[in-house]
């Protein structure tokens, strides 16, 4: 979504073909240009894996989103997604092109999944600490604290909600 970084970074070497969607045109990197909410022209079925990362609190209606992702994935497919827990607010109507409109915790990921992802094996996590979610929340980058600092979770302090969800069916 918005760009292949991720891919590039952890496994360009593995991948046959990689797509970019962008929810308006004008993105050089995108191959697809679709509003997730309202997607028909995507074909069903088509993906293998979906990197979906720091997006989902950006979408208002994020069930049609998640179903839509949902039908796009191959039987088999797996979407790799994070979203924020603690966080500061990162976009506003009026200021930036789309607003933010949610928080998530591990709890409602889990229940979201269970409704949009129906039969699929889902592992829904959280990380973060004390430590990280107020460094986070003063704007400290994680390289400004020790790798120890941040090695601990505590469940009480979800900084960021990870889930892998493979689709049932297939094998990919």
């Amino acid at each position: 979504m918005g760009d292949a970084f991720y891919i590039k970074k952890f496994g360009a070497d593995d991948v046959a073909q990689i797509d970019v969607l962008h929810v308006v045109p004008g993105n050089s990197e995108a191959t697809i240009v679709a509003d997730l909410t309202d997607a028909a022209h995507i074909p069903d079925d088509q993906f293998d894996c979906i990197i979906f990362t720091q997006s989902l609190q950006m979408i208002y209606d994020f069930r049609a989103a998640l179903e839509t992702l949902h039908r796009i994935l191959r039987p088999g497919g797996v979407l790799l997604m994070t979203t924020h827990g603690i966080s500061k607010i990162a976009r506003r109507l009026g200021r930036d092109d789309w607003g933010e409109y949610w928080r998530f915790t591990t709890q409602s990921t889990e229940a979201l999944f269970a409704e949009t992802f129906p039969g699929a094996d889902v592992s829904v996590r959280s990380w973060g600490n004390v430590l990280a979610a107020t460094a986070y929340l003063h704007g400290l980058a994680a390289e400004e604290l020790r790798p120890d600092e941040l090695l601990e979770d505590d469940p009480d302090f979800e900084v960021i909600i990870s889930v892998r969800a493979q689709k049932q069916g297939g094998v990919v």
